[in-house]
Order: C-alpha cells, then sequence, then structure tokens
C-alpha cells in the first residue's frame, strides 16, 4: 500500500468514527433516553431477548404478561411447568422452535448459574459469550441482547436496524459478517455498556420511526440535515 493510499484510509477510518460519534449525539438529542431493554428483573430481560426473535415486541409484552400473570416468571418455576411454555407464549409467534429454544436456555441458566443472574454476570464476558452461542437457538444477537441488556456487559448489538441504517449510507454491506460489524463499533466508541445500550436502543428508534424497511421517511428524518452519513 503507498503512502497516499494509507493516508486515504486512515481518513475514511477517522471519517467513519466521527460519523458514529456524532449520530450518537445527534439520535439523543433528538429522541432523548430510550430506557430500553423494559423488564422487571435480569431473567424477564433474558427471556424477552428469546421471544422477540422474528416478531414484534408488542407481542412479546403481551406473552410476558400472560407469564407473570401465571405467576412463574422465574427460571426454576417456568422450568418446572415447562409443559406449559407453548401455550403461554403462543402469543409471541413460532412458539414451537421458540419453546425448545427457551427450555433449552432455562436447563443451562438452571443448570451452570442455578438461575441467578448476579452469578452468570460474574463470569467473564468472551466465555459466558461462547457458552451462550452453545445453547440451542442462541444466535449472536440474541447472545449479545442477553449480555448487554441483562447483564451490562459491554457487547454491542448488531440487528436488522443497524444493518439497515449504515448500509444505506453506504457505511457496510448489509450481510456483512456479524462480528466485523461488531468490532467496528467497539473499535470506535467507549467501552461502556450504557452507552451501547442508548446508543442500539436509539438505531431501533430510528429504524422503526422512520429509517422503515419500505417506503423509508427520509425528508422528516431527524437527523438527515444535522448528521451526514453519505
Amino acid at each position: 500500500m503507498t503512502t497516499s493510499s494509507m493516508t486515504e484510509t486512515v481518513k475514511v477510518q477517522r471519517s467513519f468514527r466521527e460519523k458514529i460519534r456524532a449520530l450518537y449525539h445527534e439520535l439523543y438529542r433528538a429522541f432523548g433516553p430510550q430506557n430500553w431493554w423494559p423488564g422487571d428483573s435480569p431473567f424477564e430481560i433474558m427471556v424477552g431477548a428469546i421471544l422477540t426473535q422474528n416478531t414484534r415486541w408488542e407481542n412479546v409484552h403481551r406473552t410476558l404478561t400472560d407469564i407473570k400473570q401465571e405467576g412463574i416468571l422465574s427460571p426454576h418455576n417456568l422450568l418446572r411447568h415447562r409443559r406449559r411454555i407453548p401455550r403461554l407464549i403462543r402469543r409471541s409467534g413460532f412458539y414451537h422452535v421458540k419453546s425448545r429454544r427457551l427450555i433449552a436456555y432455562l436447563k443451562y441458566f438452571v443448570g451452570s448459574y442455578n438461575g441467578d443472574a448476579a452469578l452468570m454476570q460474574q463470569k467473564d464476558c468472551t466465555a459466558l459469550r461462547k457458552e451462550l452461542l452453545g445453547v440451542e437457538g442462541i444466535g449472536r444477537e440474541t447472545a449479545d441482547c442477553i449480555l448487554l441488556y441483562a447483564l451490562s456487559h459491554p457487547v454491542f448489538v448488531i440487528d436488522a436496524y443497524t444493518r439497515r441504517i449504515f448500509s444505506r449510507h453506504a457505511f457496510f454491506a448489509y450481510n456483512a459478517p456479524y462480528d466485523e460489524l461488531q468490532q467496528s463499533f467497539h473499535d470506535t466508541l467507549p467501552k461502556d455498556a450504557k452507552v451501547y445500550n442508548e446508543y442500539h436502543a436509539l438505531l431501533v428508534r430510528l429504524g422503526k420511526g422512520y429509517c422503515k424497511k419500505n417506503e423509508p421517511r427520509c425528508a422528516v428524518c431527524p437527523v438527515r440535515d444535522t448528521v451526514a452519513l453519505s
């Protein structure tokens, strides 16, 4: 690589990082704190992260409410009453598949950590992520949601909203490898779970309200003028 091309690469990297930081600040200014992920306990957030795969959060919220009304929203109780899980999570869609995934997670959580989120949180993040990815049905996005939102580990979540927003502005290809995209945020932002939490939630807010999959509302996007992504 020539000196001039190396210089150009450095400029691109610096520009990319500056825009990532600028977008965070402008989104926060536009939307304010998101207070995400909603849940009364780390375990409730874990269950929500599993159930929200391929469905709307509203459906998951109703499902969690149903489980609470049954009085069994705890790892030991849910595992003890696992035969009732398919009926209880029907609202969340794909309930046969999600039942197997939730039960597999419950067995792991209870078997390895006695259902104690505080004990789980003490484990090294890298080792814990590897464990989670070994549980049936737990992919990178779900594992990272559990690590970040339930256990407060500094892990940036890459989801469809993140891919859509940044690929539309040619920062990276939509289908770029998950870990590569994640690393780009880790390299740019402070290693702070609160920042990762807020930024991801703000991107979800932008994706749902403006940067929609179909018919994006670019003309009224709150950051279209303040942050020049393209």
